[in-house]
């Protein structure tokens, strides 16, 4: 009796571990309610990429839009198209960034290189911009971080939602008053965001811009 009541004991601990079990397509079905969620509480207009070819590439602030991009379900706005020129294919160049990301999943800050009071694993993250090489071949873009918060908190690999809005931008260094460098606003899923968030499946939103060093 006593063996086969430790016996039942033990099968309803595994059952009971197998209900906590989270499975990927858990993880995933998460990640969308929690995007969902965000779009939501800040009043968000997704529109489509048709219309945002129609539109010339824009995206309405006054509507609050974002362009759910279909290849990489990155959603994205455009505040400023920058100056100068766009990256051109078979060029490479270094850009300046300067960036917030924000955890939507635990609705918190985690990062940025414009506030000296964010620490990491205990120790003050210099407000310095990050810097990425990147280049541009056949239509695709390659970059890398090789300084800056970024580069130290997730390594040299730039999540790959950072590299949607290139085809869209400008990404010439302001020289005059009227200019002004390109600021995008970015929510990325896992499957485009780095390597944190691509194994605890987690989506991030960003707001970042870009310029040439010099």
């Amino acid at each position: 009796m006593k063996k086969s009541l430790i016996i039942l004991i033990a099968m309803m601990a595994v059952l009971a571990s197998c209900n906590d079990y989270e499975t990927y397509g858990d993880k995933k079905e998460k990640e969308r309610n929690a995007i969902a969620k965000y779009i939501s509480d800040h009043s968000i207009l997704v529109i489509s990429e048709d219309q945002f070819n129609q539109q010339g590439h824009t995206t309405n602030l006054d509507r609050n839009e974002f362009v759910k991009l279909d290849k990489s379900g990155v959603y994205m706005q455009i505040e400023r198209e920058g100056c100068g020129t766009m990256l051109q294919d078979g060029e490479s160049t270094q850009l300046v960034c300067r960036f917030e990301e924000y955890d939507i999943m635990n609705d918190t800050l985690s990062l940025c290189n414009n506030d000296n009071t964010l620490r990491f694993n205990g120790q003050n993250l210099a407000a310095v911009p990050d810097l990425v090489n990147i280049a541009r071949e056949s239509g695709s873009y390659k970059a890398s971080f090789t300084k800056g918060v970024m580069y130290t908190v997730y390594g040299a690999t730039v999540p790959a939602g950072w590299l949607v809005p290139m085809p869209y931008i400008k990404v010439g260094r302001p020289e005059a008053a009227d200019q002004d460098c390109a600021k995008v606003r970015l929510i990325v899923p896992h499957s485009q965001g780095h390597a944190s968030a691509s194994s605890n499946v987690m989506p991030y939103y960003y707001e970042i811009t870009f310029q040439r060093e010099s």
